[in-house]
């Protein structure tokens, strides 16, 4: 691949095409807002002038709701030898395009697992993809040069390619994305109305799980409007997980022996089962879940102090799997929690220490 176009420069269009552009694609940015493409070329994007002629690949970065029709027009344009779409639905576009009457052998649906809570050009990195899941939803009509265009994509962001069907991809993202986002907004709402000294006791749990609520309102329209059946199928088991589990909460307020017994299992159960689901996420970069320990470290709120941390980790020969940041309320100091492998745990540890380092058990 040498050239590309990138039609909607948001966070995804325009992270694809820095990735693009570092691996030394040319890449022609086009967005319905001009000055959100100047803005995305300001960065590295690529350039906002059209192409003279068809470029080897044209990336559609448009909402779910728009991304059939602005497919359809590119393809009849003929603006590239092959077509792609990142949005995060894909059955609706493809069946769209079909009742367009378009000829699909130049297109393959595509759907990135990345993202952040802030959209646009602004919001874009080259390495956003990096390590991430990358769906493609090949048909058997698919040319296997388009096939091979996307694949070559993906290999340029440094993400790691998925073949799935298409309605499969959206009964899964439904299940592992869509209908989480909305539980997290759930959950967030009930803080709008709060008590100020309620909300002042926000540790991190509250904040894992209300980070995505923080997205785009208009965005996540558009993606629930392009799969809304699988959502609200899974969200309807939720609620019945919710109604067993305040009928048990209930059972727990009363005075009968057995009922509590009753309730306190019903409780055990739910949580119970959210073990069973929770180790079944992917560890790090995809891979099985693996146990770490964790090393806690108090840290004033000075800057360089977690590059300190890092710096005295490397010294010390241990590599940082994961790290978390709790600050503390109404306090300038924070605790960072470091997730190493357990046998490197002592030695963090004791070389944290030699440096200065307070360490919570």
């Amino acid at each position: 691949m040498r050239t590309a176009l990138v039609i909607g420069t948001g966070l995804i269009g325009t992270s694809a095409a820095l990735a693009l552009v570092q691996r030394g694609v040319v890449v022609h940015l086009a967005d319905h807002d001009p000055e959100q493409a100047r803005t995305a070329a300001a960065l590295g994007a690529g350039t906002d002038e059209a192409p003279e002629g068809p470029v080897d690949l044209a990336v559609v970065a448009a909402p779910p709701a728009h991304v059939a029709a602005v497919l359809a027009d590119a393809m009849r344009r003929g603006v590239a030898r092959g077509y792609l779409d990142v949005a995060s639905v894909k059955g609706g576009p493809r069946r769209e395009l079909e009742a367009l009457g378009l000829d699909l052998t130049a297109y393959i649906g595509t759907h990135p697992m990345s993202g952040r809570e802030k959209s646009g050009p602004l919001a874009a990195t080259g390495d956003l993809f990096e390590g991430r899941p990358w769906v493609l939803t090949p048909t058997r009509d698919t040319d296997t040069e388009v096939l091979n265009l996307a694949l070559e994509l993906v290999s340029h962001c440094r993400a790691v390619p998925v073949v799935m069907d298409a309605d499969a991809h959206d009964r899964a993202v439904a299940l592992v994305s869509h209908m989480p986002h909305l539980v997290s907004s759930m959950v967030a709402a009930r803080l709008e109305h709060a008590e100020e000294a309620a909300v002042r006791l926000c540790g991190q749990g509250i904040r894992d799980v209300t980070r995505i609520a923080a997205s785009d309102p208009r965005m996540w329209i558009d993606i629930l409007s392009a799969n809304p059946g699988p959502v609200a199928d899974l969200l309807s088991d939720v609620a019945a997980d919710l109604g067993e589990t305040v009928e048990a909460l209930r059972a727990l307020q009363s005075s009968d022996e057995a009922k509590r017994r009753e309730g306190g299992a019903g409780i055990e159960d739910v949580l119970r089962r959210g073990n069973a689901g929770q180790v079944r996420v992917p560890g790090k970069h995809g891979s099985a879940p693996r146990v770490y320990e964790t090393v806690v470290v108090l840290i004033d709120d000075q800057p360089g102090q977690l590059a300190r941390i890092f710096a005295d980790a490397g010294r010390a020969g241990v590599n940082i799997e994961d790290v978390r940041i709790e600050h503390a309320a109404g306090q300038q100091a924070g605790l960072v929690q470091l997730s190493v492998e357990p046998r490197a745990a002592a030695l963090l540890k004791e070389a944290l220490r030699e440096r200065g380092w307070a360490l919570r058990q």
